[in-house]
């Protein structure tokens, strides 16, 4: 009798190592599919279309449209310089790109993809949102540190919000709040997108140069991804940074899956980091899953669950000059890949 007792106690002990060695292992992201894409430009922002299975990637001075699915491409958006974002507005059958270098926003279809009309904005219009509660589009410049507000269904622009920084990226809680960075301050500002003006603005500190940003509306945290190596949990309400879990080098775009519970931060150093959302105030790294080496942007699949990143193979760095410190190496040619990261 003792001894099957001892036995039972010795495979309970088994067990519980066991479940808490696959807890520790991760959820267990990786690459699952390389889409081999190609073509010329650099690019920036991606989104897609969980619904229609397409997904839309900035590219110089076109948004190239995938099959979410095979990673074929079918179709593009021309004419779009510079260009930064897209935003869907999926109820009004209509999409919408920040085209950085003419300052200029595209509204195009959805289903078809021609564009039906251009809009001025301010200067070097950066990242789009699209707020489903007001039916408005926002676009964030760099240059005139403002956010220029459109009636997604017009086309009409109905203002201006002035900011006190350089924006970055930009979330809404569709209920009446949208969140911005500024990249510059280090803060994050909340916006009444009816009375178009600022609401609030909070420090970030120790969080630096935030740039991406995504929400949890369900229990109202912001995931922030900074320049130094850190995501900040924000109380949307309070904007109090609640923890600072750390991520990749490099990070530029971060997003939340509300049905995992799993906040992702893309960066450029080749690492997606995955963040669990253990309760509404406690976070953790759950894994760094590798990708490659200059993926810092990326889009969540919402009916999948897998992330989208987006990278190149490089040339040798040049030299800094004077006229330019930072100088970015050649992107070789035909090299631009999909990334998809699942399980």
């Amino acid at each position: 009798m003792k001894t099957k007792c001892w036995a039972c106690l010795i495979i309970l002990m088994v067990l519980s190592m066991a479940v808490l060695a696959l807890a520790a292992a991760g959820p267990g992201y990786h690459v699952i599919q390389t889409y081999k894409v190609g073509g010329e430009g650099w690019w920036d922002y991606l989104t897609a279309d969980s619904d229609a299975r397409r997904v839309f990637i900035s590219r110089g001075t076109q948004v190239m449209v995938l099959d979410a699915d095979s990673g074929k491409t079918v179709g593009d958006i021309p004419d779009t310089p510079g260009v930064h974002g897209i935003a869907l507005a999926p109820e009004l059958g209509r999409g919408f790109t920040s085209n950085g270098r003419e300052g200029t926003v595209s509204i195009f279809d959805i289903k078809t993809l021609a564009t039906s009309s251009k809009v001025k904005v301010g200067d070097n219009p950066d990242a789009i949102l699209y707020d489903p509660a007001t039916k408005r589009v926002f676009t964030f410049n760099g240059r005139s540190q403002d956010s220029t507000v459109i009636d997604a269904a017009s086309g009409k622009v109905l203002g201006t919000i002035k900011l006190d920084g350089k924006p970055e990226f930009a979330a809404s809680d569709a209920k009446g709040t949208i969140y911005v960075n500024i990249e510059d301050k280090s803060e994050l500002v909340a916006i009444d997108p009816n009375k178009l003006e600022v609401k609030a603005k909070w420090p970030l500190a120790p969080c630096t140069e935030p740039s991406g940003l995504s929400i949890d509306r369900k229990n109202r945290r912001l995931f922030v991804g900074c320049d130094n190596k850190m995501m900040a949990v924000v109380d949307a309400d309070s904007g109090k940074v609640l923890a600072t879990p750390a991520i990749g080098e490099g990070v530029d775009a971060t997003t939340f899956d509300p049905e995992t519970g799993l906040a992702f931060a893309s960066c450029g150093e080749g690492v997606l980091t995955v963040v669990k959302e253990e309760s509404p105030d406690k976070f953790s790294v759950a894994e760094n899953v590798p990708t490659r080496r200059g993926a810092r942007t990326l889009a969540l699949d919402a009916k999948t669950h897998n992330i989208f990143v987006v990278t190149a193979d490089f040339g040798p760095r040049p030299e800094a000059t004077a006229d330019n410190p930072h100088p970015r190496p050649a992107m070789l040619p035909d090299s631009f890949v999909v990334l998809v990261v699942g399980k």
